[in-house]
């Protein structure tokens, strides 16, 4: 990657937008699948109006001839960002057949611009929302509004082949996704997964912002990852605004998210045993669970943590009394998430159930560009708490927790040891709680800049892209849930896989419908 093709910066550093290199199409190709074949991966690839970035025009007034791609490049080894960008009219060659960790980025642009990312394998809906560009495709021709899950499915011929659908609607409550396997007797031989059954449009909803919804959008988009989420945005703002929140609130930020962690982590190391008829770690973990969304409650009123964070620190602090309680929970949560995970490892008919299956070798982990607990399972050592910290964690760091079989086993072990460093860094961090402020004053984004915003969640790398217009709001907000780079990586995991291990896979990766759909 050359310097003049995309800058370089730091994780929640603003910059004028108008150093953004812009190159031509066949640089920007050539500078992102170099940086990417070096170890770099692509933590967001978007488009937005050319004539919304030069003027102060809404992306609504635009007529989306010209969009600008925009790719953010993370290069964990060096805790450095890239950015750069070309502009695109009707097609580009795409980057997909060379990078497959930008196939979904570009359905997406195809479906929300209408450029055409040539030589891509399998250009079909991901959202199946209406285009952007008032409803015209990169030609300038009438495009008709996608039907939400109508579309075709790889489909493989042969005797004795046969195809198992499953879903949108599911047993039980959960959200809507299609599943279509490919089997032949039980063994899958491939898995793809439609999604976009519940798009709500929040990026759209974003732009023109920020205003007094813009952060309840962030709270709600993926609501077991309120505090993640809430936390990027916040990130975001106070890096266009040229401050930090206060010591105090980021290790409140730091607490609330690291119990957000210990719910989810719980609640699926339960749900694995249930999967699999294991009841006792299964009942155990659904009850210690509540506790850990119970803590958040006693910090700020919300299980989920609502309310609690907002641009320039925390609305909610710490009294004497609240410390001393969610000392004494966080302590007894401990030891009995240990008794209660301790039994899974503990029991063979469990680890014959876990082990080698839904097996993903490293390096296809690395080709996809998977984040968080499912590509640390497979042995990459990925965290932006320790790659690109910000807050908190750049003085408190938390070892990255990996395993190298990339099993469900690895899945569920990865979890575990990740709750077990969390819970030790929020008594640490107790301990030891900055005195002082927990808000600054108004955090108001410069005009026509851009801040890039990382955060691990609980799921992998939250990514936030914010660009401001000449008034300072909004001209572009780029959310990229870790669901989105993670998803491919289920259906990978389940080839040679019996169908009956689907459930169990699933579970394993625990994704985000919603955090997909946005």
């Amino acid at each position: 990657m050359t310097a003049h093709n995309f800058i370089l910066l730091d994780n929640a550093e603003a910059i004028a937008f108008e150093r953004v290199p812009l190159v031509s199409p066949d640089a920007f190709r050539r500078a992102v699948l170099y940086a990417v074949g070096n170890g770099a991966r692509i933590s967001a690839f978007f488009g937005t109006p050319e004539e919304s970035l030069v003027s102060n025009a809404s992306r609504k007034d635009c007529s989306a001839r010209r969009i600008r791609l925009c790719c953010v490049l993370a290069h964990d080894a060096q805790g450095k960002l890239a950015i750069g960008s070309t502009v695109i009219e009707d097609v580009y060659p795409a980057l997909t057949p060379d990078c497959p960790q930008a196939h979904l980025f570009e359905r997406e642009l195809y479906e929300q611009w209408g450029i055409v990312p040539e030589g891509h394998p399998w250009l079909k809906p991901l959202r199946f929302h209406k285009r952007y560009n008032n409803g015209h495709d990169g030609s300038g021709h009438d495009a008709p509004d996608p039907a939400i899950g109508v579309t075709d499915f790889f489909h493989i011929d042969g005797a004795e082949m046969h195809e198992v659908a499953v879903g949108p609607v599911h047993a039980g409550i959960i959200e809507p996704g299609h599943f279509r396997f490919q089997c032949h007797g039980e063994d899958v031989y491939h898995l793809e997964i439609s999604l976009g059954y519940q798009h709500r449009g929040i990026e759209p909803a974003l732009t023109g912002g920020p205003n007094k919804r813009s952060l309840h959008y962030m709270e709600t988009l993926a609501g077991d990852t309120t505090i993640g989420h809430a936390t990027a945005y916040a990130q975001a703002m106070e890096a266009l605004a040229g401050g930090i929140a206060p010591p105090r609130a980021q290790a409140i930020r730091g607490i609330a998210l690291e119990l957000e962690r210990a719910a989810n982590h719980t609640g699926d190391l339960g749900a694995l045993a249930g999967d699999i008829g294991y009841l006792p770690t299964a009942s155990y973990c659904g009850r210690i669970r509540g506790d850990f969304l119970n803590m958040t409650a006693l910090l700020c009123g919300s299980r989920f943590g609502r309310g609690l964070v907002s641009p320039g620190g925390v609305l909610y602090d710490f009294d004497t009394e609240r410390l001393s309680r969610l000392k004494d929970k966080l302590q007894q949560a401990q030891k009995d998430v240990t008794s209660a995970v301790n039994l899974l490892w503990e029991a063979p008919s469990v680890m014959a159930r876990f082990e080698h299956t839904g097996a993903l070798p490293p390096d296809t982990a690395e080709e996809l560009g998977l984040v968080g607990p499912a590509a640390r399972a497979s042995g990459l050592v990925r965290d932006v708490r320790y790659d690109f910290p910000s807050g908190i964690f750049r003085f408190a760091q938390i070892p990255v927790s990996t395993w190298g079989t990339g099993d469900v086993f690895a899945r569920a072990y990865v979890r575990w040891l990740e709750l077990q460093r969390s819970l030790s860094f929020i008594l640490g961090q107790l301990e030891m709680l900055p005195a002082g402020d927990i808000m600054t004053g108004p955090v108001t984004p410069a005009p026509k800049s851009l801040a890039v915003s990382l955060v691990e969640g609980w799921r992998g790398e939250i990514c936030h892209v914010a660009i401001t217009d000449g008034q300072g709001g909004f001209s572009e907000y780029k959310i990229v849930d870790p669901s989105f780079h993670n998803w491919l990586g289920l259906a990978i995991a389940m080839r040679d896989q019996q169908i009956s291990d689907f459930p169990l896979c699933n579970k394993s990766f625990n994704l985000s419908y919603c955090g997909h759909d946005l």
